[in-house]
């Protein structure tokens, strides 16, 4: 091979060396900088991700409270319960006690007649029976007479002091029984209704722990998609390092062809110096003619190169469009809504006096109707209701039955923030609150105390009877 040619190859093979040595970095960054665009893309669904799981622990732990506080109804619901049964055993001894006095009683009394009897026939005579004042006249002397008037006073005496014992017994007694019956009804009633509440307050746990679950779930989910993002993450990370070491080790290469080819184009020069003046200018020639061609040649590499970069650019530009990894939906953020207004100032009044007691309070079977009940936040729910209302001036019945007549009837649709809304519990209109707007009421609910409550889904929806009362 000439020299000539020699050289042109030289030229040619260094300008495709140099040229390939920027063209391969330059696509690789253009892949790098599409694998970061997808990072940022993940590391968002991962923030986003992220925020979802902190608002499904607040839920979680929202739940726990709850459910606690549920439990710790249910324990002192338990104990009243047993309170009351040992109080209807207590006034059951009572009734049997009673039952021995009763028949006591009873004996004084026929004791008390079997007196009567024998007093009214000691004044008999032939068989028939003789009225005193027979006996007195029919005395035959005047000391007779006087004996006999004496006699009939001290009888009739006797018998109407018999007579007066004789009823004070029986009232005394008629009282005694008609007490503690009604005491131990009274007992039955409340025993009856708080194990209807403690089945009202186990039904709630239930819809809170199936609540809690389904959060649990979520969380669990999210998790496990934040999981798998961050699995990508890693990848695309260790994608990109290993694509820069790549490009590392390709310069290095280059470095080392670019060094091989110097060094051949140096001894291809001292070669050419050494050659006379005619090959010389031969040579000048051919380098020219080589130069041109080199320059030719390196023009076409760097349309090349051009060329490969807007390819990569175009590629990058189509990855970056990727759909990215769903993020996990946020849960809805629960608020209330507007609704129409007050139907008075009072009953306005009369919904905000509650306000402080939320979450500060406890509900207590027939609590909120001494001071130091309302002072402690003990409240049942129609001692609430009766509560509140006062604080705005008027006076209600701090009885559930009362409640329902103590207004006009209006219907669902027509409710207003301050009605009374009331619910079929462990029996019909069991439970009161005063409706707020949007779709809630406050009420002392025997799980939560005093609380805002949701009724148009949930527990409450499903007990709310359609039952409300618009305070006149």
């Amino acid at each position: 091979m000439s020299l000539k040619k020699k050289l042109i190859v030289l030229n040619t093979t260094i300008m495709l060396g140099l040229g390939s040595a920027f063209a391969i970095p330059s696509v690789k960054a253009e892949s790098i900088s599409d694998i970061q665009s997808q990072r940022t893309g993940i590391q968002s669904d991962i923030s986003e991700a992220e925020q979802v799981i902190q608002e499904l622990k607040k839920e979680q732990t929202k739940m726990n409270a709850q459910i606690a506080q549920i439990e710790s109804a249910m324990k002192e619901n338990d104990q009243k319960i047993k309170d009351t049964k040992q109080e209807i055993k207590d006034t059951e001894k009572d009734i049997d006690s009673l039952k021995k006095e009763i028949k006591a009683l009873e004996e004084r009394i026929a004791k008390r007649e079997e007196v009567l009897k024998e007093r009214a026939l000691s004044f008999q005579e032939s068989g028939g029976d003789v009225e005193y004042l027979e006996v007195v006249l029919g005395s035959k002397s005047f000391g007779e007479f006087v004996n006999r008037v004496g006699a009939v006073a001290t009888i009739v005496e006797a018998d109407q002091q018999i007579l007066r014992e004789q009823e004070a017994d029986k009232a005394d007694l008629e009282k005694k029984q008609a007490t503690v019956e009604k005491k131990l009804q009274s007992l039955k009633d409340m025993e009856v209704e708080l194990k209807g509440m403690q089945s009202q307050i186990k039904d709630q746990k239930a819809e809170t722990v199936k609540m809690k679950e389904i959060v649990e779930k979520k969380e669990s989910e999210t998790t496990a998609l934040k999981q798998s993002l961050e699995n990508k993450d890693a990848g695309l990370e260790s994608q990109i390092a290993s694509i820069r070491e790549n490009i590392k080790k390709e310069e290095e290469r280059k470095a080392e062809e670019k060094a091989d080819l110097d060094r051949a184009a140096e001894e291809v020069n001292s070669s050419n110096s050494s050659n006379d003046g005619s090959s010389s200018s031969s040579n000048d020639g051919s380098s020219s003619s080589s130069s041109k061609e080199s320059t030719s040649a390196s023009k076409a590499e760097s349309s090349a190169s051009g060329s490969s970069k807007g390819e990569a650019s175009s590629n990058s530009s189509k990855s970056s469009s990727v759909d990215k990894p769903a993020a996990a939906s946020k849960p809805a953020v629960s608020k209330t809504e507007t609704s129409s207004k007050p139907s008075s100032a009072n009953t306005g009044s009369a919904i905000t006096a509650g306000y402080k007691y939320i979450g500060n309070s406890t509900y207590k079977f027939g609590g909120g109707r001494t001071a130091s009940d309302i002072a402690n936040g003990l409240f049942d729910c129609s001692g609430f209701v009766a509560w509140a209302y006062k604080q705005a001036g008027v006076n209600l019945p701090a009885n559930t039955g009362a409640l329902t007549s103590a207004g006009r009837q209006v219907s669902k649709s027509q409710m207003q923030p301050g009605d009374l809304v009331f619910f079929n519990t462990y029996k019909t209109d069991g439970h009161v609150g005063i409706y707020v707007g949007g779709g809630k009421f406050i009420g002392s609910q025997s799980s939560t105390g005093v609380a805002i409550a949701n009724m148009e889904s949930g527990y409450w929806a499903s007990k709310f009877n359609g039952r409300v009362v618009r305070v006149n």
